[in-house]
């Protein structure tokens, strides 16, 4: 399905209907010449502003493969299906095939409904994400290629440039600058996936394995839900080490519908799940309000677990332990707070990243101690 969908949108049932014949389809080894190499997979939304840039990049990708872009509307409101349109002509001359489709309902069915409807009418043996309000630099999707080729079951991301230049600075710092062991060391911070969603690329089999995003709609993270899912899976994360995307900030994009406090519980989960499960027992690195929230936070049995909060607070040290009121035991429990050099490894630090002008990471690094082995960041 390559030609154009009328502007007033699909129903429901013919999106289905495209998914159900993709899904089929997708066991089985593409025809010859019938499927591209990679898929772009773009949902809309309103993104009208932004889409000239975003689709003119897409055509200069140095690409030599085969390529497609799939574009799904969410029930835009503004002209953004029309313009998608528009490029068509400048698409099919490069050699480019564009997959459109939509729905014209009054009410988003959300970014996870919209990156399934466009994976499922796309032929791709690879898929590659792309926001609409995003501009991929033109070696993207040829470099995140070959690193995919070779980890048949990673989510590939990449370095990116923020636009405008200094916005979220901390947080764009911390995507650029992860080593290869912090993509799996670091997936429990509030941060969220270490490769940011609107980088990703995979295979269509690993899409697979893992299972759609979840289509819950506003004030969900589908994309930490797909992660924390591709880990269990065994799926590992790789990052092309150059800025492949120009990411844009701006007050209307989807990340911001989503509460803090469903990203730490979910964070909460997925660390009880993977890390505190193999342990007996553990020390909280930071005995104020973050430590002490992620003790609240845990399951009766982790709580029994920790043995000591540690600090470099003296005035925290000095009340020498930390009361658990509300907690329904009795006596109530009280843990110790130590100074972080009386205390012993694992350790979850509930510091903030790059918040304490390298403090933090020298006492870590004093105490010999390995990320991951003996310690995984929380905050």
């Amino acid at each position: 399905m390559s030609g154009a969908q009328g502007c007033s949108g699909e129903s429901e049932h013919e999106a289905k209907r495209l998914c159900t014949r993709n899904e089929s389809h997708d066991r089985s080894e593409p025809a010859e010449g019938g499927s591209a190499a990679v898929s772009v997979i773009m949902p809309v939304f309103n993104a009208s502003d932004w889409l000239d840039e975003c689709l003119q990049a897409i055509l200069e990708q140095d690409f030599p493969g085969r390529m497609e872009l799939s574009v799904y509307d969410d029930g835009s409101t503004d002209n953004s299906r029309e313009l998608i349109e528009g490029w068509r002509q400048r698409f099919e001359d490069r050699g480019l095939s564009m997959v459109i489709s939509g729905h014209s309902s009054p009410s988003p069915r959300g970014v996870g409904f919209a990156k399934n409807q466009a994976v499922c009418q796309s032929s791709g043996r690879f898929l590659c994400f792309q926001d609409a309000d995003d501009v991929m630099r033109p070696q993207r999707v040829r470099l995140q290629h070959e690193a995919a080729a070779v980890n048949p079951t990673a989510i590939v991301g990449c370095k990116v440039c923020r636009v405008p230049e200094g916005s979220t600075e901390r947080y764009t710092r911390w995507i650029n600058s992860l080593s290869p062991e912090q993509l799996l060391t670091q997936v429990y911070t509030s941060h969220g996936p270490t490769v940011i969603m609107p980088t990703w690329f995979c295979s269509r089999d690993w899409f697979q394995t893992v299972g759609r995003f979840d289509e819950g709609g506003k004030g969900v993270p589908e994309d930490l839900l797909f992660f924390y899912q591709s880990l269990r899976r065994g799926g590992t994360v790789v990052r092309v080490d150059e800025c492949l995307l120009v990411y844009r900030y701006h007050e209307h994009a989807a990340t911001h519908s989503v509460l803090e406090d469903t990203i730490w519980d979910l964070r909460v989960d997925f660390l009880q799940e993977r890390v505190l499960s193999q342990w007996e027992s553990f020390t909280i690195w930071n005995a104020g309000k973050q430590g002490r929230k992620l003790y609240r936070s845990l399951s009766l049995t982790n709580q029994k677990k920790v043995k000591a909060f540690c600090d470099v607070d003296e005035n925290k040290i000095q009340k020498g332990f930390y009361t658990y009121e509300e907690s329904k035991e009795r006596p109530k429990p009280k843990i110790p707070i130590l100074h972080f050099r009386n205390a012993s490894p694992p350790f979850i630090v509930c510091v903030k990243l790059d918040m304490t002008h390298g403090v933090l990471e020298e006492n870590l690094l004093s105490l010999q101690l390995k990320e991951g082995i003996h310690y995984y960041h929380f905050n």
